[in-house]
């Protein structure tokens, strides 16, 4: 069990037959009146963000959530396919259910997979990956003072700023949290 007063941003608790994430919370002590915890939630389930206030007392139970290694082998229509390392079981996760987590992620990548009670309900791509560029717009020499970007797109299909000194066919470095281009390799 974990109360309202000990929340955290990524905290999974159950509430009402759903699982939640934390997302951002806030404990306030108005001058009037009981303290109370305004949150931010994430239905990991379906997906949607809500927000709540809770008592500091409340008490809810714990979802556990368990992640497993799993290589991501292919997609197929609306279905992506992950092996996992150990067994070489292979399941099939929806596309809806990876949301945006895979548009960084080339074939044969070791990826961790979210599963609350054997239900898979999320992926988590590597946090560095390194893709090669497209398409992108020729950089003119001498522009890269200015700081200034362009879009590019890599292998994956997903489209990126990057420096004006980046051409096709190089390999950059890419933060999958914010999609920003880190470095030229």
């Amino acid at each position: 069990m974990i109360s309202a007063g000990d929340f955290r941003n990524g905290v999974t608790f159950e509430l009402d037959g759903q699982v939640f994430q934390i997302i951002e919370f806030q404990h306030v002590k108005p001058g009037k009146g009981a303290a109370f915890v305004r949150t931010k939630i994430k239905n990991v389930l379906t997906g949607s963000t809500v927000e709540r206030s809770f008592s500091p007392t409340d008490k809810f139970a714990r979802a556990q959530i368990n992640k497993r290694d799993m290589l991501y082998l292919y997609r197929d229509g609306d279905l992506c396919y992950f092996m996992d390392e150990q067994t070489y079981e292979q399941i099939p996760v929806n596309e809806s259910s990876a949301g945006d987590a895979l548009k960084f992620v080339k074939e044969n990548t070791t990826c961790k997979v979210l599963f609350y009670k054997e239900q898979v309900i999320g992926i988590e791509p590597p946090i560095f990956v390194e893709l090669e560029v497209t398409e992108t717009e020729p950089g003119f020499k001498g522009d890269t003072a200015t700081g200034a970007t362009k879009p590019a797109v890599v292998e994956t299909g997903a489209q990126i700023k990057v420096p004006l000194f980046i051409n096709i066919g190089d390999i950059v470095r890419i933060d999958t949290r914010t999609g920003e281009y880190m470095e030229r390799l």
